[in-house]
């Protein structure tokens, strides 16, 4: 039997950690998200880090990254940045903003949480500049070997996070150390370090501890105190890979809110009387690119659009308009003539038939997982997860559906409708477990236990191609050859991951944005995430050889050398696009004017033609479109 997901999204609906079934009538107000408000998040980086320079510089480096991403991408979330076990308290960026705040010892707020903006980015990066020289003696470590009361950084960021002055929907704390435990076990600290765990999972404040070494040990402190945030059973807590902990925190890509990433919410029919609930997700969130704004051109107003509808009234004597009034959307109506008969049909009608199904999702019935091509470029997949507020019993019946699939390689076939008014689809959905947590691959975000939407083609998006007659007239390749590329193509297909692929367009805009804002050059030469290379062409090193035998040596082109004026800086001579022996012929010239191509020539060419072919000897005066039109009249 699988084992459960080591991400935290999985455990959300293992029935072995987590059953709601609840008779209260206040279940359907929970069920409804609460999408106003903003996301706040906090950095606390550890002063011991200096000791190791090169850690603290990552640190640093990963808090950058989040900055950036943060003011391109929401620049509204609120974003903080905390020293904690530091020998002095300097004051922040914008000291007036802790009136209310009485900031501890050995802790300083570099930044309170704010909007992020290009003047707090650019204090970030001057800080930066400097950090290696400066933070020793702006900052320091504290004496008692590094150690101070972690249970008053923690009071600070609660109260950081109480006067932010803005509607919190999610708040996030973030501590990057490189060490196991802030406090030795058997000291005092170390009990009411754990004591405001509970203080941080009743503010609903999210706790995320980020090593910055790769081999870390979450037994003597962190997983005790992870488990009491997230009011879990200590003994299902599985340590998170800290490489990759690092990657998604650079990326600013931390799991955030679940139901504001949720595509939306649908039943899942399994036979009659028996329906689950379900939640359907992206594997990656969307880049919005900004809306286009039209303007008028005289007072760079916004064009503002309404749909109006006028009903008038005609007077078939004078043809003037005796009535006319306003009418709402849903009291027009379209009108069909059936010979003399008129029919008409109102909007209520036409909607009707189109929300003849309620989104949602029903099982066909279960094929081998054998079946399914392991590629299908049709539409891209989601990814579901059980949801148990709006029918008792989902997860645990999801599980076992996901297990009972796992075990026998089956597929579920099913009819889906994702929204009203849309097409109904044909799904499959494929079990999938977590990665190894050891794979040097960088996993999707939604990574767990669970089903893959896939998306079946109809039979007009399938196209069958015969690669060995396709484009015969210039193919010429022999059917070994041909399986010889395919070889070469199976040889470098990759593995999609959403997470490391990003729009080549958005790259760029980004990469321009940086540079004139912040003076940040990047480099934007293709797409991030792109294979090696090298590695591809040690992949089809051993049939390189065969192509050779099938297709030759590939011979190289030779490279046109430069102008030596044009190598000097000077304007090279322009070289002719005619030969001039061709020209000697009149029916040559003759069929260059028929053609309209004598702009090929140049003004000694079309002298020439003049002095050789009519005996006409052309001034010196005279410009190039004044020769060809000279030419083309004594052709003519």
């Amino acid at each position: 039997m699988a084992s459960s997901s080591s991400s935290s999204t999985s455990t959300t609906w293992n029935p072995n950690y987590d059953v709601l079934i609840s008779d209260s009538e206040d279940d359907d107000d929970e069920a409804k998200p609460n999408y106003k408000g903003r996301e706040a998040l906090i950095f606390v980086i550890d002063a011991n880090l200096y000791e190791e320079y090169e850690r603290f510089a990552e640190a640093l480096d990963i808090v950058r990254k989040s900055l950036i991403s943060g003011l391109l991408v929401n620049s509204k979330d609120l974003i903080g940045i905390v020293f904690t076990n530091t020998a002095k308290n300097t004051d922040p960026y914008e000291s007036s903003s802790l009136d209310n705040i009485v900031v501890p010892p050995n802790c300083a707020v570099f930044l309170p949480l704010r909007e992020l903006s290009k003047s707090i980015v650019e204090h970030y990066l001057r800080f930066m500049e400097t950090a290696e020289q400066d933070f020793g003696s702006d900052y320091g470590i504290v004496d008692n070997g590094g150690n101070s009361d972690f249970s008053v950084m923690l009071r600070l960021c609660i109260n950081l996070f109480e006067n932010a002055g803005y509607n919190l929907v999610s708040s996030t704390l973030v501590y990057l150390t490189d060490r196991a435990t802030p406090h030795p076990i058997t000291s005092h600290l170390y009990q009411r370090a754990l004591q405001k765990a509970k203080d941080l999972e009743g503010k609903e404040i999210e706790f995320q501890v980020v090593p910055m070494v790769d081999e870390f040990d979450y037994e003597p402190f962190y997983k005790e105190f992870l488990t009491l945030v997230e009011d879990g059973d200590i003994d299902a807590f599985e340590p998170r890979n800290p490489e990759e902990l690092r990657t998604l925190l650079s990326d600013r890509k931390l799991r955030q809110n679940v139901l504001k990433r949720s595509l939306g919410h649908f039943k899942l029919t399994l036979g009659p009387d028996l329906a689950i609930s379900i939640q359907y997700y992206n594997y990656f969130r969307a880049r919005f690119m900004p809306r286009k704004v039209r303007l008028i051109r005289k007072d760079n107003s916004i064009v503002q659009q309404k749909r109006v509808i006028m009903v008038r009234k005609q007077s078939q004597e004078t043809m003037d308009i005796v009535e006319e009034h306003q009418v709402k959307q849903s009291g027009g109506w379209y009108e069909i003539n059936l010979g003399d008969m008129p029919i008409r049909v109102t909007p209520e009608q036409i909607n009707r038939v189109r929300n003849l199904h309620a989104p949602g999702m029903m099982l066909l019935g279960f094929k081998t997982i054998s079946d399914l091509p392991e590629n299908w470029y049709y539409k891209p997949q989601n990814f579901m997860y059980p949801d148990d507020k709006i029918i008792s019993g989902s997860k645990r019946l999801f599980r076992a559906l996901w297990e009972r699939c796992l075990e026998r390689q089956k597929i579920a076939i099913c009819l889906f409708m994702r929204k009203r008014k849309s097409i109904p689809r044909y799904v499959a959905l494929i079990p999938v477990q977590a990665g190894d947590p050891d794979d040097d691959t960088s996993r999707p975000l939604l990574s767990g236990d669970g089903f893959k939407i896939m998306y079946l083609p109809f039979a007009q998006h399938i196209r069958n191609t015969d690669f060995a007659d396709w484009n015969h007239m210039q193919n010429e390749a022999p059917d070994e050859g041909v399986q010889v590329f395919e070889k070469v193509v199976g040889k470098l297909r990759t593995k999609f991951q959403s997470n490391l692929l990003v729009d080549p367009t958005v790259e760029s805009l980004q990469s321009n944005i940086l540079a004139l804002a912040l003076n940040i050059k990047t480099d934007s030469a293709g797409i991030s995430g792109m294979p090696d290379t090298q590695r591809q062409d040690e992949r089809i090193a051993k049939l390189l050889p065969r192509l050779n035998e099938i297709f030759g040596e590939d011979v190289e082109v030779a490279k046109k050398r430069t102008a030596s004026g044009a190598a000097a800086g000077g304007n090279a001579p322009k070289i002719p696009k005619i030969f001039a022996d061709s020209l000697k012929e009149l029916s040559y010239v003759e069929q260059l004017v028929k053609n309209d191509t004598l702009s090929g020539c140049t003004v000694a060419q079309l002298k020439d033609i003049l002095k050789t072919h009519f005996d006409v000897q052309a001034s010196a005066q005279m410009k190039k479109p004044d020769l060809i039109e000279r030419v083309k009249d004594l052709v003519v």
